[in-house]
């Protein structure tokens, strides 16, 4: 591993201060589960590590007029044990879905958003693309685990985020603070997330000098969520496929729904035809898998993956009766 400076701010202001004295060679360190690996294969080679462990403010949950702040430090298990986030499903279920107890005491929810790519070409230096001498590693070699949506350019990799899914179909923000000092947003994180078609090109529109310091929730407001991860039964614990629903039911219909899939593209992965084969329908074994067909009905899979698309198939009809109750114990 390449040596680096070590910084370690107690404050948001700091931390900023800090990354910007050099933005480009400067890495954030949170719960340490993915910058760690990367640095010691030096496929990330930073001039200085800035440690935000210890900047408080990021470690709460606290209710707002109109929904749940939760800290970016927040860790998994942090997750699982609150009572205000348990009102969420679908997220305590992303968190109870990771089994390594390692990742569950020291990861972080913004340290999973910002994961990256678990792509093995890229994890073993041959960039986020996967380029040898200009040539696709995952189009023309093993793609087995890669991209089955918004594959079409270069980026084959799949997003690594296990919670990007739930949030997105809650409608959640994400507050990005930096580069200046008194310079915050709140985005949807439905568009924090970008296809890169240059190396240099990041997998998030955070840009050099920024972070995550929260990430917001609406009101549950009587909504009724569920999170399904189709994972391998040995070996990595990454799901190969993931869905997350949120259904509003009045009458016995749905009147609302937002379906979005995770690990089958470069980003998470909105299907508004599977949300909208809902509307106005009960929900029923019938419904959801008419709804897994909708969202697959695009699917573009690569030569060694076209079995993902049928998980994604069911992690989507899944995900639906799990938020209806139907799943365990039901249909």
């Amino acid at each position: 591993m390449k040596s680096f400076e070590f910084a370690n701010p107690q404050s948001e202001t700091e931390a900023l201060e800090l990354m910007n004295d050099h933005p480009e060679q400067t890495a954030v360190l949170a719960g340490g589960t993915d910058l760690i690996s990367l640095m010691q294969a030096d496929i990330i080679r930073p001039e200085r590590v800035v440690d935000i462990k210890n900047i408080t403010s990021m470690h709460d949950v606290a209710e707002v007029d109109n929904g749940l702040m939760v800290g970016a430090l927040t860790t998994l298990e942090e997750v699982l044990d609150n009572s205000k986030i348990a009102e969420y499903a679908s997220v305590a279920q992303a968190a109870d879905a990771v089994h390594a107890i390692q990742i569950q005491s020291s990861g972080t929810i913004a340290g999973d958003l910002c994961h990256l790519p678990n792509c093995w070409y890229y994890r073993n230096g041959y960039g986020m693309l996967g380029l040898e001498n200009g040539t696709s590693l995952p189009e023309t070699g093993d793609n087995r685990y890669h991209a089955i949506f918004g594959n079409s350019g270069p980026a084959k990799f799949v997003t690594a985020s296990r919670f990007a899914p739930a949030l997105i179909a809650w409608g959640a923000k994400v507050r990005i603070i930096g580069p200046g000092p008194d310079e915050a947003e709140m985005l949807p994180l439905e568009y924090f997330y970008t296809t890169p078609r240059t190396e240099r090109q990041g997998t998030t529109v955070l840009k050099p000098g920024q972070l995550v310091s929260h990430i917001w929730l609406p009101k549950t407001a009587g909504t009724v969520s569920g999170n399904y991860d189709v994972l391998q039964t040995e070996g990595l614990d990454w799901p190969l496929a993931s869905a997350s629903a949120t259904l509003t039911i009045s009458g016995g219909r749905v009147s609302d729904a937002r379906i979005v899939l995770g690990h089958v593209a470069p980003t998470p992965w909105v299907s508004h035809d599977a949300a909208t084969s809902l509307l106005g329908k009960t929900i029923s074994e019938a419904t959801a898998q008419a709804a897994g067909d909708a969202a697959v009905s695009r699917a573009t899979p690569l030569s060694d993956n076209g079995y993902k698309v049928q998980l994604a198939r069911t992690a989507v009809k899944r995900a639906i009766l799990r938020s209806a109750g139907l799943l365990e114990g039901g249909l």
